[in-house]
Parts: structure tokens; sequence; C-alpha cells
């Protein structure tokens, strides 16, 4: 089993003793998530700590948008629901980048890769997100290479 996993397991069932509810309920659903991924394919399989991260990354991505979504249609309790349970996967995440360090690693990484127009956007962006690592999200890191990119 990965270090991350366990520690989600292991807080979910302090959680479950503390009563927590919101905790439990998202640690829960992150675990199940994690689980799908790990039966996902041809064999069940362990996941790597960045695997389980990968999928925790998509689970609070999902929180955020879903949050958003009840915001805009008048739903208020709903959102918030939402935007806690974000906010309890976001303790188990890397720190995200500011605007201000994404921008000096993007910019490093189409420095070193040469990069320069339109036409290689798709090769600009594999080595900014190899730089950036998990630390931004995609969209973040997608309009600051077509920024820097002048697109």
């Amino acid at each position: 089993m990965s270090t991350l996993k366990d520690r989600l397991t292991a807080d979910m069932r302090s959680a479950l003793k503390a009563r927590d509810e919101l905790t439990t309920s998202t640690l829960r659903m992150a675990l199940a998530a994690v689980g799908t991924a790990e039966v996902a394919g041809k064999a069940k399989r362990e996941l790597t700590d960045d695997e389980v991260l990968a999928v925790l990354t998509k689970e609070a991505k999902k929180r955020r948008e879903a949050a958003t979504a009840f915001a805009d249609a008048g739903r208020a309790e709903q959102a918030a629901k939402e935007s806690a349970e974000g906010e309890v996967l976001d303790r188990y995440l890397p720190k995200q980048l500011s605007d201000a360090e994404l921008a000096e690693l993007v910019s490093g990484a189409l420095a070193v890769g040469g990069f320069t127009g339109k036409a290689q956007m798709g090769p600009a962006m594999k080595a900014a997100q190899a730089a950036v690592a998990g630390q931004a999200e995609g969209g973040r890191v997608a309009s600051e290479v077509r920024r820097q990119l002048g697109l």
C-alpha cells in the first residue's frame, strides 16, 4: 500500500472516531476513487503515491467545478458543501504555485526547450507540465504557456 493511501485511511478512521462527518465522507469518496483506479485496466494493482496524488487532484478539481456550478445555479448550501470537500482534499495535495512562480517555471522550461511559436504548443506544454510537476492545474499552465508564446 502506498504511504499516501495509508495516510488517507488512517485519517478517515480518526475522523470517523471523532465523528467528523464531512472529513469521513470526503475521505471515503477519495479512497473509493483510488480503489476504482486500482482495478481499472486488465489486473488489479497498487497505485504509487504519484498515481494516488493524480486521483486526488482529479477529485479536488471535480469538487471545485461542482461548487462553481452549484453557486451559478443559486444553490449556495450545496456549493458550500462541495467547497468544504475540496478543502479537505487540498490537505493531501502539494501546495499550488503562485502566478509569479508558475510564470518563472514556464519561462525556464520554454527557454530550455527553445519553444517559440504556435506550432510548438504541444511539446511546450509537455515541458512546462514536467517542470511544474503537479503544483498547478493544467488550465493555469496552458494559459501561461499561451501567454508566453504570444498566442
